[in-house]
């Protein structure tokens, strides 16, 4: 369902009853890629999934500032849902940290999947690597990003895996490529959450797949040591889209957070 909140629309998807629990997506990506889990956990949990402001069937951002953690805070007020568990992955665990850390009250736990961290000071290798896909846009358009996007070693890992890369490509494709070709006006918090780790009180569960990259390896690793309670896990043989690459291995874990 769409749903009209904080001046945007939003693609939502909600089952099952209990104890409520969002799942974030990251960039680029959907609801699509929380399939493996959706329906199962809806048997323990209200759980809901939604497309990020710009993402997915959600609406594009229209030019004037704009925050997820906002969109986020809109969306469980109409849905009337007071406290939350989170689990995100990569762009979305940024999402649900700046949401836990905005509006501590108003979240339970955290579980975060090869996370990024805003504030997190990226190596050279990892900067560059992510800016060859801004170049491919301004050659080439949208079709060269995507093409640089997927072969980006993020991916790797999940792409020796025909049935998960298939899917992968498939919301890849699907993607309007705006983040691509537009200057995007989101606004994130101030202090950023690489500075303010220590103040989240709430459980927290930070999981990196083995085979990602050394930054978000090292994100997890930040996080295990500044948060109060959290608890580190790194899953063996995945990489940076763990939860599609071994659902079973990477998400039980979260659920019982």
């Amino acid at each position: 369902m769409l749903l009209d909140v904080n001046g945007t629309q939003l693609y939502c998807e909600e089952a099952g009853a209990g104890p409520a629990v969002v799942l974030l997506h990251g960039f680029t990506l959907d609801t699509r890629m929380w399939d493996d889990q959706f329906l199962p956990l809806a048997r323990r949990f209200c759980v809901i999934r939604y497309d990020l402001r710009g993402f997915g069937r959600s609406a594009l951002p229209a030019g004037e500032p704009y925050s997820h953690v906002e969109d986020l805070r809109a969306l469980l007020d109409r849905l009337r849902i007071k406290q939350v568990s989170l689990v995100g992955l990569s762009k979305g665990g940024a999402v649900a940290l700046d949401f836990a850390l905005t509006y501590p009250q108003r979240t339970r736990s955290l579980a975060l999947i090869d996370t990024v961290l805003g504030g997190f000071a990226w190596s050279a290798e990892g900067s560059d690597r992510d800016a060859l896909v801004w170049q491919a846009a301004a050659k080439g358009g949208i079709p060269a990003a995507k093409t640089s996007w997927l072969a980006h070693p993020l991916f790797a890992p999940a792409m020796r895996q025909p049935a998960v890369a298939a899917r992968l490509q498939q919301i890849i494709a699907d993607y309007s490529g705006w983040h691509f070709v537009h200057t995007n006006p989101e606004q994130g918090i101030d202090p950023p959450a690489a500075q303010r780790l220590d103040e989240l009180k709430m459980p927290v569960l930070a999981v990196a797949g083995e085979l990602d990259t050394p930054d978000f390896r090292q994100i997890t690793a930040l996080i295990g040591r500044e948060v109060p309670q959290a608890r580190m896990l790194i899953a063996p043989g995945v990489g940076h889209m763990a939860n599609m690459e071994a659902p079973d291995q990477v998400t039980q874990p979260c659920w019982s957070s």
